[in-house]
């Protein structure tokens, strides 16, 4: 049995992974997988809350599952599982439903924010989506759990969902801690950068697509928004400006401060022509890999079968666990 604490994250197969979703998951996963054990979940299953094409999304899953390697995961080393592989994600998500307030779930923001977007398919999915995301922790019991600003709130769900069933039926779960990392942030549209960089942005102008070719790369960062003024400086309400400096600083390693000097006296193009270079080159070696195994589907399915073999044994021994202290008769 390892004695490593176990890691969970996962990434919803929509849109198309960015450069926001490098700098804020993946790069962080990469830097973490060899202190834990890890578990990097597609989850599929999350995507449903929205219309799907089904060769799509399909598509999608085995893409995002390339990607997560060809950014440098180890599947060796991690576990890397489509969640409807583990059909005890929805088993426990429905235990945890029944002690899952209607205030609780009233109150979270991104269905609110989500219900907007969607309007015309305000469905119950995406109304629960948070339990579902605690059964997803709670099902491996999860040491750490990394967390942007935006699923702060349904980590919080997760450990008061935890805390209510162990005190009601005694200790189950672990409680899940966040890690915040301290070099990652958020990253912001290219066309409007006072909102999240999204891989389910309608403008593709606003993202830098992990598997956007080098052109398109260069010629997004050159329209991307800036301001007025003419001095390459790092200053919050400047905000198209700082977003890019923020880019180049985390894929470059440097400080803002260093990076402000090299381009003193520059222009917004010589900047911009640089940070394009950067990111074409950043992103090179990810999408040559990807290629290569986009190209071998069978190593692909394998990876995916191993994962959902290793995952089963976690997760059925927490369910069984569960089912046993909820009062279900287990079969023999």
């Amino acid at each position: 049995m390892s004695e490593k604490k176990i890691l969970l994250s996962g990434i919803q197969p929509s849109g198309k992974l960015c450069i926001g979703n490098y700098i804020g998951a993946l790069k962080n996963w990469v830097n973490l997988q060899d202190e834990y054990e890890s578990i990097f979940l597609v989850v599929d299953m999350h995507a449903l809350t929205v219309k799907q094409v089904p060769s799509e999304l399909r598509q999608r899953c085995l893409s995002f599952v390339a990607q997560y390697i060809a950014c440098g995961i180890d599947p060796d080393e991690n576990t890397i599982v489509i969640q409807s592989h583990v059909p005890q994600h929805a088993e426990l998500m429905w235990v945890l439903n029944s002690i899952t307030y209607m205030g609780e779930l009233n109150r979270m923001t991104q269905f609110k924010d989500k219900s907007k977007q969607h309007n015309k398919n305000i469905n119950v999915g995406l109304f629960s989506y948070p339990v579902l995301m605690a059964a997803d922790i709670l099902l491996y019991q999860a040491d750490v759990v990394p967390v942007g600003a935006d699923q702060k709130q349904h980590l919080e769900l997760a450990r008061e969902l935890a805390h209510r069933f162990n005190h009601q039926y005694s200790d189950t779960f672990k409680m899940p801690e966040p890690f915040i990392s301290k070099t990652g942030g958020r990253i912001m549209s290219l066309q409007d950068p006072e909102k999240k960089m999204s891989k389910s942005d309608e403008n593709d102008n606003n993202i830098l697509g992990l598997l956007d070719p080098s052109d398109l790369l260069i010629k997004k960062i050159k329209r991307a928004v800036t301001d007025s003024g003419t001095d390459i400086v790092y200053d919050q309400s400047r905000p198209g400006l700082a977003n890019l400096l923020g880019i180049y600083a985390k894929l470059s390693d440097k400080s803002i401060d260093k990076i402000v000097a090299q381009f003193e006296g520059k222009m917004y193009s010589h900047f911009k022509a640089d940070l394009g270079e950067l990111v074409v080159e950043t992103l090179r070696p990810v999408q040559e890999k990807y290629s290569q195994l986009m190209d071998d589907k069978g190593y692909l399915e394998t990876v995916l079968k191993a994962g959902a073999d290793k995952s089963f044994v976690h997760a059925r021994k927490t369910l069984s666990k569960v089912y046993r202290k909820v009062g279900f008769l287990l079969k023999k």
